[in-house]
């Protein structure tokens, strides 16, 4: 008889894994790496996953996605010649250092872990974990919260590979790096990817972090990312996600910055079928800087789900937050914001932004900013609306001779592009601002080959009419 699966039925099973397999796990840990590990697994079999009792998980039911019997791959496999045909063409003038996962594995032709020339280490972190084990565990597990959630315990519990990045001190990286997570393979993968990101002082990275399927499996993913970035460090942080309707991606960015720092932090989401990002920002010393900006498409069943919160434990910091959406069809959007400035944290500068279009009386909005202040010298203000198509602007465009399409388009893509223009890499802005323009014509869906790199030469996509000069 088929098992029927649910929440409770896949703990028991991911359970009985874990216990079945301990040697896998974290074979080069560190002593104290393997305690956090065993108590990070305690603290799962003890809360479980997340439901919606819990307020932060409130609009985001897993129930359905626990439904289903996924297989947890323990070990790589060596799958070079797809990840060639995944990375047969390359945007023009847009020049990456690339590092992939591979159905949670990292993926390498040679070196599992390289040293570019300016010093910066890339590479896989079960490696990493092997060659620098004192570096490693400086900044490993230090900024998460395995009491945040059963997913954060989990992935503690499980991780065995991920992407690891050292930027030396006063190393300016000149090229971005761009970490992909591939999802390949016609079994359901419950994949646990753990990432691991050092900035050293005065350093500087930029970053592009790309989800994307080339399949229509489905899949759970659960990632968690330490980003530290250092004493008058400069991060460029660019997420992106393009995954079929049947993915299931929970990701959770842990960003601690010292004093001078700077982050600019940009989600862009196009498709998924269930998406949930966790931002978590502390500045933890005076003068930092944090910008955490994010636009999301969603359309029919897909359910798109940003938290964010922002850490002011130190004074003379600024916050930026600028979210917005676009939701059509049965498809649902969550927003829950979350500033705390400490008591000590004067003279904080903070902005919490949240805007969302509503195309359908059927898709969903729910919408939280939220401020939590104990200082009394700040300067600190949040808002959220939820909307249609603006009428006055419709009627303005088709009068000009413009038809009802095209209007629509017009307006929505002005709506997300105060978000693309944010990204300072130009051949980036101009790739994603391609892409925002195929996702509202309906012509993006899964790619068969990178999301970044889906521009094909023989069939272009265009705007019937010319948005730059209008």
């Amino acid at each position: 008889m088929e098992t029927k699966y649910n929440d409770i039925i896949f703990k028991e099973k991911v359970v009985s894994l874990f216990e079945q397999n301990r040697a896998q796990f974290g074979a080069n840990d560190t002593t104290r790496m393997s305690e956090e590990r065993s108590k990070a697994f305690e603290q799962f079999k003890k809360v479980g996953f997340p439901d919606k009792k819990m307020e932060a998980w409130r609009n985001t039911n897993l129930k359905d996605v626990f439904a289903h019997n996924y297989n947890i791959q323990f070990s790589p496999v060596d799958e070079k010649s797809d990840f060639d045909k995944v990375f047969q063409c390359n945007i023009h003038n847009f020049d990456t250092q690339t590092i992939a996962l591979y159905n949670g594995w990292y993926l390498s032709e040679d070196k599992h872990l390289i040293t570019l020339p300016n010093g910066t280490i890339i590479g896989s972190l079960a490696q990493a974990i092997k060659e620098y084990p004192e570096l490693v565990q400086k900044h490993y597990n230090k900024y998460t919260n395995i009491e945040e959630n059963g997913l954060i315990a989990l992935n503690t519990a499980f991780s065995q590979d991920g992407i690891f990045i050292y930027v030396p001190d006063n190393v300016k990286t000149y090229k971005t790096i761009q970490m992909v997570n591939i999802l390949d393979k016609e079994d359901d993968l419950f994949i646990q990817n753990r990432n691991l990101i050092i900035v050293g002082k005065n350093a500087k990275l930029t970053i592009l972090h790309c989800d994307d399927s080339y399949n229509y499996s489905r899949s759970f993913t659960n990632t968690v990312t330490e980003v530290f970035i250092d004493e008058g460090a400069e991060v460029d942080h660019y997420k992106l996600q393009n995954l079929n309707d049947s993915t299931t991606l929970i990701n959770t960015t842990y960003f601690h910055q010292e004093s001078y720092s700077k982050l600019t932090t940009n989600s862009i989401t196009l498709n998924g079928g269930l998406i949930r990002n966790k931002i978590n920002v502390v500045l933890n010393g005076e003068g930092g800087e944090a910008n955490v900006f994010g636009v999301y498409l969603a359309d029919k069943e897909q359910h798109i789900d940003n938290q964010v919160f922002v850490d002011h434990a130190k004074a003379n910091c600024n916050s930026d937050e600028l979210f917005k959406g676009i939701i059509d069809d049965n498809a649902t959007a969550v927003f829950n914001g979350h500033i705390l400035v400490r008591k000590d944290s004067q003279h904080t500068n903070a902005s919490q932004t949240n805007r969302n279009m509503q195309l359908t009386d059927k898709a969903t909005v729910y919408t939280k900013p939220f401020l939590e202040i104990y200082a009394d010298d700040v300067k600190c203000n949040h808002g959220a609306t939820i909307g249609q198509l603006d009428e006055e602007a419709m009627f303005y465009i088709q009068s000009r001779g413009i038809g009802d399409y095209d209007a629509r388009l017009l307006l929505l893509y002005a709506f997300a592009a105060e978000v693309i223009n944010k990204i300072s890499v130009d051949t980036l802005r101009e790739s994603i601002d391609d892409l925002v323009k195929k996702r509202l014509r309906g012509e993006l869906a899964i790619c068969d080959q990178c999301v970044l790199q889906c521009k094909d030469q023989e069939k272009t996509y265009e705007f019937k009419i010319d948005i730059s000069k209008i």
